[in-house]
């Protein structure tokens, strides 16, 4: 089915979240309604605010918990899940280009510009990168520079150049 994103029609919805370990750090999972909300990494720079993640139950989204550790492992490439996105319209449509970004391959913000239909919006493409909720589904790593070289990551570089590498789109 793949991964199936939506806006949120509400903002006072009730969350909650789940501790997942992964190679790159405990792995925060906030769920809303029944779907992801949020995926960070624990010291993150941007993303979801842990004020916001609602109590802690690590018996949610055993799906996703499950896929993680299959994506971690090697063996998946494209996640299932439903996921509810808060942002702004232009935010929204980022994160949708993201998500089509294949596993294994990177794009540039001005690729993403391009395919959100703001050719010359390509630092407002990397304010809403920065700003993704659901990091790992919605694949912001696998941006990097026009140049070919790796940009920011709010989760920082040294897990950027991780998941690239698991991909194999770093060789």
């Amino acid at each position: 089915m793949g991964l199936r994103l939506r806006p949120a029609t509400s903002t006072a919805t009730v969350r909650r979240h789940a501790v997942v370990d992964s190679p790159i750090g405990p792995l925060a999972l906030v769920e809303e309604a029944g779907a992801l909300a949020g995926l960070s990494v624990e010291g993150a720079r941007q993303g979801p605010v842990p004020d916001s993640f609602g109590t802690r139950d690590d018996t949610l989204l055993p799906h996703v918990r499950e896929q993680l550790g299959e994506y971690f492992g090697g063996r998946l490439q494209e996640f299932d899940a439903d996921v509810v996105l808060h942002g702004t319209p232009f935010q929204l449509r980022v994160w949708n280009a993201l998500a089509r970004i294949p596993y294994g391959t990177t794009g540039t913000y001005g690729q993403v510009a391009r395919a959100v239909g703001a050719p010359r919006a390509a630092q407002a493409v990397g304010a809403a990168n920065g700003r993704n909720p659901v990091s790992l589904l919605v694949p912001c790593h696998r941006i990097i520079g026009a140049n070919g070289r790796l940009t920011g990551y709010a989760g920082g570089m040294e897990r950027k150049e991780y998941l690239l590498r698991l991909e194999g789109a770093l060789l």
